[in-house]
């Protein structure tokens, strides 16, 4: 057994609260991968609620999940609202509950449904907190949060939450360790790929993007005749044309690092894991910011478009001429994909987790 720093016979426990999109999801499970291999023995359990996509992700990487009732946290005055005290009570309740079962060193919040009522039921336990906000514009639980505790760790210089370390994003290790050159040649076989072509990786997030997929059904054929070949993950839902030569369609992409290694140019949304993903891999890419939401899509990627590692491009501009004419002189030109590649990578955070496991073990008083 690895005991507590000053001897209190058992090891590390942490709780990590973070639900509802795999933006919170991702980043918590690897940090719990950096803690369980510093202290093997560590218990890491994770908060979320039943119907989330936490609920199918946290126990196949083989962590414990414990479940409160899902608090959605309104962004203006409606019904939803004036319920919300009631429903916040029962939630911080429940993750109070399981808190005085699991005795946590430190409770780390990622925002999300779960992370207010674990926020405020660790205060009321007066357990050590750690907030990490990987969005450019925080949302409400993590404002809540960093106004409880003096361990606040951001994603990017544009976090606007007080006092935050600025540590990047945890990253699963196939992606923060990933060696693109190096694995380019053998990625390419997973799609009948020529590894020596110029080629564009499309995706939108796990569902695809339907504003995207139109763009790149459009600008195919002219992609294709001057040489660039397409790996298009559409969403299991969004049909595009049928697959040809130059262009792989795919519904979801299991090993994301993989396509990383064959692309040398990415058109994509700008969520924050996906920006901290190509800064790290040094992927320059083409961001069309998701619309309907409250601008943190474009506020994370500004960092990597005013560096020069990428351009934005808005959701209602994207159309097929304006796609290519985008990719095709950037794709066509390895000088300038190598400078773009070089200012990507100069923002990218490989060592993300390792560092909020840092910040986290001095939370719980195992530092030093």
């Amino acid at each position: 057994m690895t005991d507590r720093p000053g001897g209190e016979g058992r090891g590390l426990r942490v709780l990590l609260a973070g639900g509802g999109t795999a933006g919170h999801i991702e980043p918590a499970l690897s940090l719990a991968d950096a803690l369980v291999r510093r202290f093997p023995d560590a218990t890491v359990v994770a908060l979320g609620v039943a119907d989330g996509l936490e609920a199918q992700l946290v126990p196949a990487r083989g962590y414990e999940l414990r479940t409160i009732p899902r608090v959605p946290l309104p962004r203006g005055v409606s019904s939803k609202l004036f319920s919300l005290p009631l429903r916040l009570r029962r939630a911080v309740a429940e993750s109070r509950s399981h808190m005085r079962e699991l005795v946590p060193d430190v409770v780390v919040g990622f925002g999300g449904y779960v992370a207010l009522p674990a926020y405020l039921a660790a205060r009321r336990l007066r357990c050590p907190i750690v907030v990490h906000e990987a969005n450019a514009r925080p949302g409400l639980a993590n404002r809540v949060g960093s106004r409880l505790t003096r361990y606040v760790a951001v994603g990017t210089p544009e976090g606007a939450l007080p006092h935050g370390l600025v540590t990047g994003i945890p990253l699963r290790r196939s992606v923060a360790t990933l060696d693109r050159a190096a694995l380019r040649e053998e990625a390419a076989t997973d799609w009948g790929l020529d590894p020596q072509a110029p080629t564009l990786l499309v995706f939108g997030g796990s569902q695809g993007a339907v504003q995207i997929n139109r763009a790149v059904e459009g600008a195919i054929p002219a992609l294709v005749d001057r040489g660039i070949q397409v790996l298009h993950a559409t969403g299991p839902q969004n049909a595009t044309a049928a697959r040809g030569p130059g262009y792989c369609p795919v519904p979801y992409l299991e090993r994301i690092e993989r396509a990383y290694a064959v692309a040398d140019l990415a058109l994509c949304r700008s969520g924050a894991m996906t920006c901290a993903e190509l800064a790290a891999v040094g992927l320059p890419a083409v961001f069309v910011p998701y619309p309907h939401s409250n601008g943190e899509q474009e506020l994370n990627a500004m960092p990597l478009v005013r560096a020069g590692g990428g351009v934005l491009v808005p959701d209602s501009q994207l159309n097929a001429e304006r796609l290519i004419s985008e990719v095709v002189p950037r794709l066509l030109d390895p000088a300038r994909l190598t400078v773009m590649s070089t200012a990507a990578a100069s923002l990218g955070h490989r060592d993300a987790d390792e560092a909020l496991a840092d910040l986290t073990l001095q939370a719980a008083g195992w530092a030093g």
